[in-house]
């Protein structure tokens, strides 16, 4: 090869050196450690959008004084949560109580139901689960309209638990008056059962449905009963399940105040009936706002001591 040839085919190239050879690997572990992140970032945004900023405003009403015509300013008036809470500390209690009546109802109900699905079912199971979430696709609202044609004073049912004089015994308990249900505490806690059942029988299903059956069989061999295999074996197993279940149950229970406003009366409106009225009838804001946080923190403080008492170690 000539000199004039070799000039122009150019200087051969030359080998990496070792600081381009450890970039490479030190970008892309880079990328891979940023991931996460990235993807974390569409929740974040969420969270902050819908559920940081009304926090903040929320807590921003709660201090401020004022009036619609005039305008509210924030003024730090704390004192709104005193007199909040002075006044309607007898619906705080009705709605913790009615609430915690509907979950442990939920949770008799929907543990046999549970268990039935996850270990009798056999090729019925998905149609039973169908029918387990069928009511979500009925509105909330239609659902619990339809409880006040279910507990009409002159339909089958009421008249059914008449005959058996199963009135007497609820009215001797003060949960009903008379011969009728509606507009009685009897009637919210069966809406509010109705309605949330399905939040207590999935988490129960899912729990129950992990269990081994080869640990039932093994408790046979070993002769215990299968009251005590339950007691031993299954239920304890399946506690996730019953704190999830109750947790879904009663937080959204608390709150609720559409039983309440259908199925009962003036003497069992719930905390979610007065804050839905001080925003939307009275228009003050400042009180709904603090009666809001005060009932985030009940819950917060109820389901933060329950966990820790329950000590499932997949939840806590």
């Amino acid at each position: 090869m000539s000199a004039a040839t070799a000039q122009a085919a150019g200087p051969p190239p030359t080998a990496p050196g070792p600081g381009t050879a450890q970039a490479a690997p030190r970008r892309t572990a880079g990328r891979r450690r940023l991931t996460p992140y990235l993807l974390l970032l569409a929740g974040v945004a969420w969270l902050l959008v819908f559920f940081v900023a009304p926090m903040v405003y929320q807590a921003s009403t709660s201090v401020q004084t004022g009036s619609l015509d005039k305008g509210f300013k924030v003024t730090w008036h704390v004192a709104t949560y005193w007199d909040a809470l002075r006044e309607y500390w007898p619906h705080f209690l009705r709605s913790l109580l009615y609430s915690g009546i509907a979950t442990a109802a939920c949770l008799a109900i929907g543990y046999p139901l549970a268990y039935m699905i996850a270990f009798r079912a056999g090729r019925w199971r998905n149609v039973v689960l169908v029918l387990v979430i069928a009511p979500f696709f009925t509105s909330f609202l239609i659902r619990t309209l339809a409880w006040e044609t279910i507990l009409a004073d002159q339909g089958p049912v009421v008249r059914f638990l008449n005959r058996v004089h199963v009135l007497d015994v609820t009215a001797w308990l003060h949960v009903t008056q008379g011969d009728r249900v509606l507009a009685t505490p009897l009637a919210v806690v069966c809406g509010l059962t109705y309605n949330f059942l399905p939040f207590m029988i999935l988490p129960l299903y899912t729990s129950l449905e992990r269990i081994d059956g080869k640990l039932h069989e093994a408790a046979g061999d070993l002769y215990a009963t299968p009251f005590t295999t339950f007691r031993k074996v299954t239920f304890p197993l399946s506690l996730p399940g019953v704190v999830a279940g109750t947790l879904l149950t009663f937080i959204p229970a608390s709150g609720d105040y559409i039983n309440a406003e259908l199925l009962g009366s003036t003497n069992q409106k719930m905390i979610g009936n007065v804050i839905q009225s001080q925003f939307l009838r009275v228009l003050d804001y400042p009180t709904a706002a603090a009666l809001s946080f005060i009932l985030m923190a009940a819950i917060l403080a109820i389901v933060t001591v329950y966990i820790r008492r329950a000590g499932t170690e997949e939840l806590v």
